[in-house]
């Protein structure tokens, strides 16, 4: 090829005077034949490990959640009780129907007022509040997996107020002082 002058251009540095053919056909076998099968049979298990987690993680998410909503149950019922002995056994019942009504299989389950007597004993007209603590220990094979060992404790504490102006009682067989016209004679 001559240029408008008469001369032929020098090749590029690096690049050959002509260019190869644009495909080629490959003869024989594929040098990474089976290698897809190779990857499959290595990452499977690590994926299959990772959903696993994620499952495990959202049903202990969940349990937390029943413990938690047990707690509040409890502290609720306990607060609209008018004897702390009622209030302790509303609590029960109620944070029990909770974590049964959720299928938690709570091995030794807890639930403690820590302010009962101290929050019944206040006067009417004065805030209280009482607080419940319901602990549960579940089994990881319940949560996760069939046959896996070992078990989760889930705590949870709520707090609920009293109602300043209703009448409460000690549990002695009188109401306090001031209960009688709040409690609208009943």
């Amino acid at each position: 090829m001559t240029s408008w002058r008469g001369l032929t251009p020098a090749p590029r540095c690096g690049w050959p005077a002509h260019r190869p053919p644009r495909s080629r056909r490959v003869v024989g076998p594929v040098p990474e034949a089976g290698n897809a099968a190779l990857e499959l049979v290595i990452l499977a298990p690590v994926i299959i490990l990772l959903i696993s987690m994620v499952i495990a993680a959202g049903r202990i998410a969940i349990a937390q959640g029943s413990v938690d909503a047990a707690a509040r149950d409890a502290a609720r019922q306990a607060s609209v009780a008018r004897t702390p002995s009622d209030a302790l056994t509303a609590a029960q019942a109620s944070a029990s129907a909770e974590l049964a009504g959720d299928g938690l299989n709570c091995r030794p389950s807890s639930i403690v007022p820590s302010n009962l007597d101290a929050a019944f004993g206040t006067p009417v007209g004065e805030p209280a509040s009482v607080t419940f603590t319901v602990s549960c220990t579940v089994s990881l094979s319940d949560l996760v997996l069939r046959g896996l060992p070992g078990s989760l404790a889930l705590s949870a504490t709520f707090t609920s107020p009293l109602d300043p102006y209703r009448g409460r009682s000690l549990g002695l067989g009188a109401a306090s002082p001031a209960a009688g016209p709040a409690s609208g004679g009943a």
